[in-house]
């Protein structure tokens, strides 16, 4: 059934546990107070999040197998790197299956996720692009065109924004079979 909500969290366990389609042990760095908003759009059978933290953290992480899950910045700010590499605001990460990977920012972070069964990636990249999706043996680090990296910014913050106004909308199954299409 599509759903969204939006949650602020004061406590890092907290927000942590709410993180889909993961295990993460999140650790702030700092002695302020940690906020931590988490945006959930699950439709049919994409699920999307948007994510962002007020302060520096490491997290140790693990994905669910299952699903191919890509991940990538929503908004510039202080250095955000996965496994040692920096996440730049015009790269995607594709994961592999299950991956375990450290996660850790500098300060302030804002990032997305978005992520299929993997069946469903599979077919929808043979029959659209006629790739294959199967999720990589290593994660590998894309850099889409700038018009294409937009659309997906656009897109994801647009979804966020639903899920903020208008969550009836995602909500109704018809509407959320069309912004999955």
């Amino acid at each position: 059934m599509p759903s969204s909500a939006v949650h602020t969290f004061t406590d890092p366990g907290d927000y942590a546990a709410a993180i889909r389609a993961t295990t993460i042990d999140l650790t702030v760095m700092g002695r302020r107070q940690f906020t931590g908003k988490r945006t959930r759009i699950d439709l049919h059978r994409l699920w999307m999040q948007r994510l962002s933290e007020n302060m520096a953290r490491v997290v140790p992480s693990a994905f669910v197998p299952g699903r191919a899950i890509i991940t990538f910045r929503t908004h510039t700010g202080p250095g955000l790197a996965w496994s040692g590499s920096d996440l730049q605001p015009t790269t995607i990460i594709r994961h592999i299956e299950g991956e375990t990977a450290f996660q850790r920012s500098s300060g302030p972070a804002s990032w997305g996720a978005m992520s299929l069964p993997i069946a469903d990636m599979v077919t929808f990249g043979a029959a659209i692009a006629g790739l294959d999706l199967t999720p990589p043996k290593d994660s590998l680090f894309l850099t889409p065109s700038p018009c294409a990296m937009a659309k997906l910014h656009r897109l994801h913050a647009a979804a966020g924004q639903f899920a903020e106004d208008a969550p009836e909308i995602i909500a109704n199954p018809e509407a959320a079979r069309g912004l999955e299409c």
